[in-house]
């Protein structure tokens, strides 16, 4: 990548350029000090020092104590850029696996009716929210045995992050409809996706996530919508306990009593009918 070396008020010295160079080589542009101590070979010290210096001359932006990005050089002047609130998710995780869920993954397989004014991280780092360049953030702690169902997700022709496939965020909506904004929310993603849903996929991960709210909740909005057999419904039937939940653990106790899957019906049947009509 070419980098202009000639704007007056972003000169660099040889340290500062040679560590810009190593940084677009490899397009980390969000970076820790970390990366910077291991392309420059300086001391932790000395590398905060220097990107003291870049900042205050419009070179990178500081993200949060440690973390940074670069200033592309064709914005001129501009000092205060911000990256990707993907990419900066995925640094914040720094080499913990992670993938982006919950309402940013419904937003970006594009299953929602709604904006999504927060980043979503699943990761085995324990995280907690918070504001980095002007985004928020939430980070949902797992264990390494629910780190399963992400793919790629391009955020430029050279970088990618991970975000949950379209049949695990359907099911981590299920399991926690707050993130997205309601079952209803769910349903509604469910309903656009399901031409291109794996139903043995989707059946697979519930039963892997281990939750009976998720298998109840599933095994409802499935036959409700028509999107699985009878063969299939009562293979979710035999894995219910006797405890009922509610279709919507955001709304209060009210509705009536559905045995089949051991639900409460809390959401107006008027409201999921909707889903089917836009």
């Amino acid at each position: 990548m070419y980098i202009n070396y000639n704007k007056s008020s972003k000169t660099l010295g040889p340290r500062m350029a040679a560590l810009f160079t190593n940084l677009y080589e490899v397009r980390l542009l969000t970076f820790r000090v970390a990366d910077a101590v291991k392309y420059t070979g300086l001391s932790p010290v000395a590398v905060s020092n220097l990107l003291h210096k870049a900042q205050q001359r419009g070179l990178v932006t500081r993200l949060k104590p440690g973390l940074f990005n670069l200033v592309p050089f064709e914005l001129g002047d501009v000092s205060g850029h911000i990256d990707s609130p993907y990419i900066i998710a995925r640094e914040m995780v720094a080499k913990a696996p992670y993938f982006l869920s919950y309402g940013t993954a419904f937003e970006l397989h594009r299953m929602v009716t709604q904006p999504i004014f927060t980043t979503y991280v699943s990761s085995t780092k324990r995280l907690r929210p918070q504001t980095v360049g002007g985004y928020d953030f939430k980070f949902i702690k797992l264990s390494d045995e629910q780190i399963f169902g992400m793919e790629r997700y391009w955020v430029d022709k050279e970088r990618f992050v991970l975000i949950s496939n379209i049949e695990r965020t359907i099911i981590d909506g299920l399991k926690h409809p707050e993130y997205v904004g309601g079952v209803t929310e769910v349903a509604k993603g469910l309903w656009i996706k399901k031409d291109t849903i794996n139903i043995g996929v989707l059946i697979e991960y519930a039963k892997q996530l281990g939750v009976g709210a998720v298998i109840r909740r599933l095994g409802y909005l499935l036959e409700k919508y028509k999107l699985a057999d009878e063969g299939i419904l009562r293979e979710l039937q035999m894995q219910l306990s006797a405890t009922y939940q509610r279709l919507d653990p955001q709304i209060p106790s009210e509705g009536p009593f559905l045995s089949r899957w051991k639900l409460q019906l809390n959401i107006d049947q008027e409201e999921l009918d909707a889903v089917r009509f836009g």
